[in-house]
């Protein structure tokens, strides 16, 4: 079964709440041989996104008092900001009921009429027992003609856990919400091609276009994604715009499956 999860991204300048999904894939059971996508290795593609959400809360946290020279919060940690952006050490801070936050993190920025971008980069950074290092840019931009706004993130990190294993992913997600006149016409979107690496295997992630929902459905409504298992595709195609909870699997010898969301 595929199912779908509206996540909200805490990091924004302007607080704004972007969704993000979650998509599984029982084993597959058609006709496909030896092909397969399992429910784990989904959730696994989208693992690093959920810890980085984590230390996106921290960057919320000191976008907020960035108006000042130097800032500490209870002991929990301090921070020094300049013109371009804030250096920040973390010492056992708990960011809305996550485990301990501990490490160093670096953020550049730049602010434009219509954009803020930035840059983090974290070095040995612990949430909890797992380790982050790598970097992540951010690009939140307006459109005044779509009345809307878009998220873009671009990540080349890794993901250390408590036993050893590592989670790598590099690539670009672009997140959108463009306001409507009610719920049916208010959309949000998801588009982008990353690489995941974990377990021994290489998961290729590409969206043919936008995939998108509206605020009256519980589901995406339309698009559709390319999954790579090395080097092996399934096409994951969501509709074409009617609100349901059926989604149509492709595997590469042209075996087709609707499953329920």
């Amino acid at each position: 079964m595929i199912k779908l999860t509206r996540l909200c991204y805490p990091l924004s300048l302007l607080s704004v709440c972007f969704f993000l999904f979650q998509s599984c894939s029982e084993d597959a059971a058609t006709d496909t041989g030896d092909i397969e996508l399992t429910q784990t290795e989904v959730q696994t593609i989208l693992e690093t996104d959920e810890i980085a959400s984590v230390a996106d809360n921290a960057l919320a946290e000191l976008f907020a008092g960035n108006t000042v020279t130097n800032k500490s919060a209870n002991d929990c940690y301090s921070a020094t900001y300049s013109d371009t952006g804030f250096e920040a050490t973390f010492n056992n801070c708990v960011l809305n009921g996550t485990d301990n936050v501990n490490g160093t993190l670096t953020v550049t920025y730049a602010v434009g009429n219509e954009s803020a971008a930035s840059t983090a980069t974290y070095v040995d950074f612990y949430v909890g027992t797992i380790k982050i290092n790598g970097t992540r840019t951010y690009n939140i931009s307006g459109d005044v003609q779509q009345n809307g706004i878009f998220f873009t993130v671009t990540s080349e990190m890794s993901v250390e856990f408590e036993d050893g294993s590592t989670i790598s992913e590099n690539g670009t997600k672009t997140f959108g919400f463009t306001f409507g006149e009610d719920l049916a016409s208010s959309t949000y979107s998801l588009s982008g091609n990353w690489q995941v690496q974990a377990n021994g295997n290489t998961y290729q992630i590409e969206t043919n276009g936008d995939l998108v929902g509206n605020l009256s459905c519980e589901y995406l409504v339309s698009g559709s994604m390319d999954v790579s298992k090395n080097g092996l595709e399934i096409t994951v195609d969501f509709g074409d715009g009617e609100c349901d909870d059926i989604a149509t699997l492709t595997y590469p010898n042209g075996a087709m499956e609707e499953i329920s969301l």
